[in-house]
């Protein structure tokens, strides 16, 4: 059986989700894999196979684009309007996440 596309049913992986947060602000590959780990104090990183299989996935969702600069010999990508919104959701489906896990764990929740 095969497994759904986290992109298509409208969640983010963890690989997704940071590449995403980082590139609310434009930014070629290797500043991408720089940014996540300096942003997840070395807890999260992302290899360049694993990386750009991603962004192939975000740019073929219209999730984040290629910036137009034809002086850099580097690709640059940054989120799209879509993409902030689909982060932004994310973000919240993850609160919620964190809630329930919250509650079971302290008791709270459960049948």
């Amino acid at each position: 059986m095969p497994r759904n596309d986290s992109l298509e049913m409208g969640e983010l992986t963890d690989t997704s989700y940071y590449i995403l947060l980082s590139l609310v602000e434009a930014k070629h590959g290797y500043l991408i894999m720089k940014t996540i780990e300096a942003m997840t104090s070395n807890q999260f990183s992302i290899g360049p196979a694993s990386m750009y299989t991603t962004i192939k996935k975000l740019l073929s969702a219209k999730l984040i684009k290629l910036c137009d600069e034809e002086n850099d010999k580097k690709k640059t990508y940054v989120a799209t309007d879509k993409g902030i919104e689909l982060l932004k959701k994310e973000v919240q489906r993850r609160k919620e996440m964190i809630k329930h896990a919250e509650e079971i764990l302290n008791g709270k929740g459960g049948l």
